[in-house]
This record gives C-alpha cells, structure tokens and sequence, in this order.
C-alpha cells in the first residue's frame, strides 16, 4: 500500500511540474496570434504629436518593414509594409501614443 501511495504522489508531482512548464508556452501564445513581434528598431522614425493624435512614421533601416502603430486606449493602425525611406502618418481619434511595433 506504501508502493501506492508514493507512486501517486510522485504522478502529481510530475503533473505539477509539467504544468509549470507549459504555463509560459500558454500565456504566449495571444501575443503571437496577434502578430506582434516586439518594439520597432531605432532606424524606424516616429515624429509624435500627441495633443493632436498625429504620428508621422519614417522608415529610414536599410530593409523593408512592417510595422503598427499601437494606441494605448484606442484603434491601432493595420500592420503596413513600408519600404526604406517610406513613410506613413497615423491619426486617431480616442486614446494616446504608445509605440511603433514590428508585425
């Protein structure tokens, strides 16, 4: 009966444990569906007027980009390829800036 007992404890613990280790595969997965890679690199231009919900975007990196501009509160722009040298102006209505993504 002991033999039983400490079989069944170590099952959980393993199910514990294998939980665990899937919980950041989980919690990653939104973001990935989403589309977004993470923050847009420095060659990306961003001229930000925020009282007026203006944002003039200017890729200056040596490749072509896709890039989304993120409003916190708001409507994001779609995710637009830009070619070097390329830019696009983003206005909107609710919310404020909050930052140039790779997509």
């Amino acid at each position: 009966m002991r033999f039983g007992l400490t079989a069944r404890t170590a099952l959980g613990t393993a199910a514990v444990l294998a939980a665990a280790t899937l919980t950041p595969v989980l919690t990653a997965a939104p973001a990935a569906a989403l589309g977004v890679t993470g923050t847009a690199p420095a060659c990306v231009k961003r001229d930000v007027v925020k009282h007026r919900n203006y944002v003039k975007v200017t890729n200056t990196c040596r490749e072509t980009m896709h890039l989304k501009v993120v409003i916190d509160w708001g409507s994001d722009s779609p995710c637009l390829t830009y070619q070097p040298g390329e830019q696009w102006e983003w206005t909107w209505g609710r919310g404020s800036y909050g930052k140039v993504v790779t997509c």
